[in-house]
């Protein structure tokens, strides 16, 4: 029983830890994101926009991707594109 909850531990901090690597990627883009944002003029970052949201929009998700998955995709895009970090 010991070893069946140590081995749990460990699987359980390899998830930790793998959790924290992707926080760490996704904030790493986000960042590399809004600064190339920034130093676009307004017209080229309106295109760039309006091209992501509508290859977004022209994809049409799996039937196995369920609804919520991809709203929420579409979510964080229009959020990094149109509301940047400051």
């Amino acid at each position: 029983m010991k070893n069946l909850i140590a081995e749990l531990l460990v699987k359980l901090a390899q998830k930790e830890e793998e959790s924290k690597e992707l926080v760490a990627q996704v904030e790493a883009l986000e960042i590399v994101v809004t600064a190339l944002l920034r130093q676009m003029a307004q017209s080229d970052q309106q295109a760039l926009i309006r091209s992501v949201e509508g290859a977004l929009d022209a994809v049409r998700p799996d039937s196995l991707v369920p609804e919520q998955d991809s709203e929420m995709l579409q979510q964080y895009v229009k959020k990094l594109l149109r509301h940047p970090r400051s």
